[in-house]
């Protein structure tokens, strides 16, 4: 960039540093790719929000006019506009499609996705091929959200669109909870995927024939897919390995087979897929359009591209004779025909009956008197092909009043299920029954003498690594992005948990053996006494230190039952890797120190409350199995900043031992003063963490460390107390 001598930009020339003001240049992690990045840690920080520290949806929609805002999604449903005209003057397909692709994206795994952000808005969501034209669906939700306001959020208004269009089609939906706060920028701590292009199919192993080697945590089959590709296993169609796909894909999405069922074909009995065109004619997606397009993709400006023209998925038509019903005649239709192979205008593999009455039809989306076949995905055959699903599809076709109920609670669990337990719904819709997936935990007893129980504990002979260790375990299941696990319900003493690798199950059984007893004498949750118990840990361990502090005690968790816990669904809680213990199932193509920064994510930590919380937990001496790796401390047990101090000494070197060990080396004799893991050394090492761990090893912070740690402590320990109205 050049300049005259009069110090203005020559003509023609950038008057802003690339790279400083734009995306353009290479970042940090283009330089060093292989540096720990801790982004993920620094997500959605107060300055992308544009709301003040004071706006709390989660109050603010309690005072919703719903009534008023359902009358006017209702309005909205046949409100036709003509830049964008309902397929049959009615946008109720559009619409449920925008629900379901919001919510449908999330993954039992780790819990992240689903439709609880508003995260559709932002990329890569917005412009992935499987959203294609659900932006017109936002926008024509825009005049309503500009009315409503901040009364109601995106997110919320995403799922509710879903659900009042099936109700003005005649459907009764099982209910629906308001309190998705939206987000303000795009997520950076959902993997999507490797690919580097769209559809892509890098995420099996090998040459991708074995179907159940699809990546974890991922649940789509191809990148920029929501689900499964509809025209069969990469583009193929072939509905039996279909069906492989859609059975994977539902169950990582904590659906079963009568659930997956029901979710097709409730989807499909309504509403049309769009191809009668040419795709090649579409522009950009939204992230990719130019500005004049205003935030609007896959723009037509070569032919019509609207209506009857419209090109979205490629496949063309109605799966039933009356799109904008409510009824049973999906399968009606697909147990009425047989089906064979056709392409759709736009080139794409579809099923179209051999032979069907002109009135079975459904017609036109714009002139009534004009009637198309109707057409069947490849996930469709599956299930008439399926025999499982084949099963269930005929009872469904038997039964249409049970499909509608079945129908009702998968929908519902779709659009909910992120959500986390019950006591977070709002609304006048929120069902009163519980239900399992929701993981329900009845109230706990809060009025009593929290004094007398801690001085059981006090007596109990548990030592300070006992009680901080079981607490930590209970806690740290907690993940922030579906709300599930963590303390409250202590299903840490239940199955599966009760004998996860990670819980050290022998230690455990001890510890409970103690803490039950004194949770019964006292009539008090055992939830509350394992948080309780590690509470008074952490107090001896600060103690030791030199301070006496009291850390903060919310009673009132409830305990859990066995028969309110689902065993399969609460395997995916089940940690692999704890850095905090400094411990991992096994090795991993993943780094330690990357697994440590996923379980911080998940728990809602900070990267200086994580660092706090690995410096305290190590000299206390919560290691996993007692190792001494990163205990940097001849004070076991005692609250210091030792593991900062040592860390950051340079009287020491660091020498690799293994593929995960390491010795620390007394420079002046040549000793093994210490041992230590990726996990603690990464402290040393990245220029953010380091930064953090010099301020704790300062000389002037030892009260700063020991305030910090039980403000993480504390935090981790009530992640999950949504009772709690500070929460």
């Amino acid at each position: 960039m050049s300049s005259q001598g009069n110090g203005h930009a020559a003509a023609g020339t950038c008057p802003v540093a690339h790279g400083a003001l734009t995306t353009t240049g290479a970042s940090t992690m283009d330089w060093w790719p292989n540096a720990l990045n801790l982004d993920i840690l620094h997500q959605h920080d107060r300055k992308t929000n544009p709301m003040g520290e004071g706006f709390d949806y989660r109050e603010v929609v309690k005072h919703l006019d719903v009534a008023a805002l359902k009358k006017d999604l209702a309005a909205l449903m046949t409100d036709s506009q003509p830049w964008w005209p309902a397929d049959w003057g009615h946008y109720g397909g559009l619409m449920i499609r925008m629900a379901w692709h919001a919510a449908g994206s999330y993954r039992v795994a780790d819990g992240r996705g689903g439709g609880g952000t508003g995260n559709q808005r932002f990329a890569p969501l917005n412009s992935w091929p499987d959203n294609t034209n659900l932006d017109k669906a936002r926008r024509l939700l825009w005049p309503i959200k500009r009315k409503y306001g901040n009364q109601v959020s995106w997110a919320d208004l995403f799922i509710l669109a879903g659900n009042i269009a099936y109700e003005t089609m005649g459907f009764k939906t099982y209910g629906f909870s308001f309190g998705r706060a939206d987000i303000w920028h795009p997520e950076k701590d959902i993997y999507w995927g490797s690919e580097k292009e769209w559809l892509g199919a890098t995420r099996y192993e090998g040459d991708g024939a074995d179907r159940a080697s699809l990546e974890n945590p991922l649940a789509a089959v191809q990148m920029g897919l929501i689900y499964v590709n509809p025209q069969g296993v990469g583009g193929v169609p072939d509905p039996q390995r279909t069906a492989h796909d859609i059975r994977i894909t539902f169950a990582r999405m904590a659906m079963n087979d009568e659930e997956t069922v029901a979710l097709t074909a409730g989807g499909h009995t309504v509403g049309k897929t769009h191809g009668n065109g040419d795709a090649a004619n579409l522009g950009p997606e939204p992230e990719g359009a130019d500005v004049h397009e205003q935030g609007l993709g896959w723009m037509n400006h070569v032919t019509r591209g609207i209506g009857r023209d419209t090109v979205t998925s490629g496949l063309e038509g109605a799966w039933t004779t009356h799109p904008t019903k409510w009824d049973n005649g999906y399968f009606d239709m697909l147990f009425g025909h047989e089906w064979e192979l056709r392409k759709s205008p736009a080139g794409a593999w579809q099923w179209e009956p051999i032979t069907i009455k002109d009135e079975d039809r459904p017609v036109d989306v714009e002139d009534p008197s004009i009637r198309h076949n109707p057409i069947m995905t490849d996930a469709d055959m599956a299930m008439k092909v399926d025999p499982e699903y084949r099963k269930i599809s005929e009872r469904f076709h038997k039964d249409p009043a049970y499909f509608s109920q079945v129908f009702a609670r998968a929908w519902f669990k779709l659009t909910h299920r992120d959500m986390g337990p019950k006591v977070r719904y709002i609304g006048p819709e929120v069902p009163a029954g519980d239900l399992i997936w929701q993981d329900p935990v009845p109230a706990g007893r809060s009025g009593y003498d929290v004094a007398a129980v801690k001085a059981s504990i006090e007596v109990s002979g548990l030592s300070i690594s006992d009680m901080v260790t079981t607490a930590w375990d209970s806690a740290r299941t907690y993940r922030g992005s579906d709300m599930r696990g963590g303390a409250n319900g202590a299903r840490i003493r239940l199955a599966p948990q009760r004998t996860w690798e990670g819980n050290e199950p022998a230690r455990l059984e001890r510890v409970l053996a103690v803490l039950e007893p004194i949770a019964h004498a006292h009539d008090v949750s055992v939830a509350d006494v394992i948080v309780l118990a590690g509470n008074v840990g952490v107090e001896h361990a600060a103690n030791a230190a030199g301070f006496h502090i009291s850390v903060p005690f919310t009673p009132g968790r409830g305990d859990a039952t066995q028969v309110h816990t689902d065993i399969d669904s609460f395997q995916y809680l089940e940690p692999l890797a704890d850095g905090f213990r400094n411990w991992q199932k096994e090795q991993y193509a993943v780094s330690p120190e990357e697994m440590l920064l996923d379980r911080t994510q998940l728990m809602g930590l900070t990267a200086h409350e994580m660092t706090v919380l690995v410096g305290g937990l190590r000299v206390i001496g919560t290691n996993h199995g007692g190792t001494t790796d990163g205990v940097f401390t001849d004070h076991v047990g005692s609250l210091t900043p030792d593991f900062f101090v040592t860390l950051t000494d340079m009287a020491y070197s660091w020498k690799p031992t293994g593929r995960n060990s390491y010795d620390i080396v007394d420079r002046h004799t040549g000793a093994t003063k210490w041992t230590a893991t990726r996990v603690d050394l990464v402290f040393g090492s990245n220029s953010i963490l380091r930064a953090y761990a010099e301020v704790y090893a300062q000389d002037d912070s030892r009260g700063k460390f020991v305030h910090d740690f039980v403000a993480a402590w504390t935090k981790v320990m009530n992640a999950d107390r949504f009772d709690v109205a500070s929460h």
